[in-house]
């Protein structure tokens, strides 16, 4: 006895055609000038769906271009100060966390300690406290103040909408 592999369809409209052999399968995608595409190879017995395969993988592209377009993304800048920056200095970089805020990024700011400025990380500290009193009307701290080896780090973004 020669078994025929069978197949569930669905035709182009949407409607089941039932359960037909491969090869009737294919005739009737033959005859329709539209493509037998397998959907659920699992399923026992697998189905098919009679589609014009081309117009199918062209919609799908222009589904995924379009989500991509509507998503943002938000990248990561980071600002780094020493813990002797000078007050020009010290302004300078601080429009530059506000530009960034206000442009939807978020800002990683980074004061550096080298040598024995290391004994000193009270100054980061308040330096820190200070930039995040100065930009807490255009940011949220996502990150507080910490200090990870010789670098102290804070990350602010901006408000959710």
């Amino acid at each position: 006895m020669i078994r025929v592999p069978q197949v569930r369809v669905i035709d182009a409209e949407g409607n089941q055609l039932g359960v037909i052999t491969t090869s009737e399968a294919l005739l009737k995608a033959d005859e329709a000038g539209l493509d037998l595409v397998e959907i659920a190879a699992t399923a026992v017995p697998p189905v098919c769906r009679i589609m014009d395969y081309g117009k199918f993988k062209y919609q799908q592209s222009k589904k995924t271009k379009d989500a991509k377009k509507k998503q943002t993304v938000i990248h990561l800048k980071e600002i780094k100060f020493r813990s002797k920056t000078e007050e020009h200095d010290y302004q300078f970089k601080l429009r530059n966390i506000k530009k960034f805020l206000a442009e939807g990024d978020k800002v990683k700011v980074t004061i550096v300690f080298k040598g024995r400025e290391i004994t000193h990380t009270d100054l980061g500290m308040s330096m820190l406290k200070r930039i995040a009193e100065e930009i807490k009307s255009e940011a949220v701290i996502e990150y507080q103040p910490r200090l990870e080896g010789r670098t102290m780090i804070m990350v602010a973004a901006p408000p959710a909408k």
